[in-house]
């Protein structure tokens, strides 16, 4: 069985060095969908649910959401973005760091990881970047 929550954040970013206009400061409002997969409770307060939704929201709200919604997200091993992040910080502005560039790709797999690490049952994440466009990382993808 599998269950689905969406979020949405607002996050900012760069990829110094990209050949398009990406290489320029921009935001997205990203959409991200978080599947989970187990079985079903066969008793309790659960009983009938893979995961109730308002526990799956609460680890997705504190390790992801809250934690890149409205920051400048970059690769803290690029030296420009790495720059910029540390002149936003010195202005108690948000950021979160990526140990590669901030692509919508590596994102995906980065909030994957994260929400495993927190014994999250996830499946699969995808990320919307634009209306039109998204990436999509699963648990086949190692």
């Amino acid at each position: 069985m599998k269950v689905v929550k969406v979020f949405t954040f607002d996050s900012s970013h760069l990829l110094d060095g990209h050949d398009g206009k990406c290489k320029n400061l921009h935001g997205h409002t990203y959409k991200l969908e978080v599947e989970v997969s187990g079985k079903l409770h066969d008793s309790g307060p659960k009983e009938g649910m893979v995961i109730d939704f308002s526990d799956l929201k609460a680890v997705v709200k504190t390790h992801i959401v809250d934690k890149m919604d409205h920051a400048f997200l970059y690769n803290q091993y690029n030296e420009r973005e790495a720059t910029i992040a540390k002149m936003l910080e010195e202005w108690q502005l948000k950021t979160y760091a990526l140990t590669q560039r901030t692509t919508a790709e590596v994102m995906s797999r980065h909030i994957f990881k994260v929400l495993q690490s927190h014994q999250l049952p996830v499946t699969r994440v995808r990320l919307w970047e634009t209306p039109n466009s998204y990436s999509e990382y699963d648990e086949n993808d190692g």
